[in-house]
């Protein structure tokens, strides 16, 4: 029986969690932090049973997919809400609860197979989030591994959602405040560009918000010269 393993993930968060759990699940298992790890070669030495991807920014290569068994997560109930930034997408549209869907990857973006999915409350800021995620990641994975389940096709309508650019993150005008709120907290998570304005000569970005019951917004700012940005 193979009892090897792969995860493939660069967000700090994920990371956290694979260290903290690799010793409570079964088998042997490797970790793949950046894209030049990540080759046929090196994967054919270990020979793992899957191949999981918590969060990954690079292309899989065909010949990747085609040999192992690829298996990744998306933030959202598929097939609604394929394609980039799903967090932001689905705070922006209202939403406050989702599902963690565990899929086989394909070299079609979000359309794989779907082996199982878990609620996911979107409460607190994007870091928040994340890391519930990445704690709710790793029951899935254990989950797969013991029980091995058969992935089934999507079902449903094909929504597609569209990756933000970092000039979205400028919080627009005309928003109420829990509207300005949501959009800090969706950003607020390490390596995001933060929710800001623009003033004069100076950016102001925010994080750390909070707002109350009546509906007083709270935040940290950080104010630096655009020059220094655009540099």
């Amino acid at each position: 029986m193979n009892n090897n393993y792969v995860v493939a993930t660069i967000k700090e968060w994920n990371i956290s969690q694979y260290e903290q759990q690799k010793k409570k699940l079964p088998g042997t298992w490797h970790l793949i932090s950046t894209p030049e790890q990540l080759t046929i070669e090196q994967l054919r030495k270990i020979n793992p049973r899957y191949v999981f991807f918590p969060h990954w920014s690079w292309i899989v290569s065909e010949e990747i997919l085609n040999e192992f068994e690829c298996v990744c997560f998306h933030m959202t109930d598929l097939p609604f809400g394929r394609g980039g930034s799903p967090l932001q997408n689905l705070i922006q549209r209202g939403y406050k609860e989702t599902q963690l869907t565990a899929l086989k990857m394909n070299k079609q973006l979000d359309a794989g197979d779907i082996y199982l999915k878990h609620p996911l409350n979107l409460s607190g800021s994007a870091a928040d989030i994340f890391l519930k995620a990445a704690q709710l990641t790793f029951i899935m994975i254990k989950q797969i591994v013991t029980s091995e389940p058969a992935a089934s096709p999507q079902q449903g309508q094909v929504v597609e959602f569209k990756r933000r650019t970092p000039a979205q993150s400028e919080i627009p005008k005309n928003l109420t405040i829990e509207q300005i709120y949501n959009h800090i907290r969706m950003l607020d998570a390490e390596s995001y560009p933060k929710a800001f304005i623009d003033y004069g000569d100076f950016r102001i970005e925010f994080k750390n918000a909070s707002i109350n019951e009546q509906q007083t917004l709270t935040a940290q700012i950080i104010l630096s010269p655009k020059k220094q940005i655009e540099k």
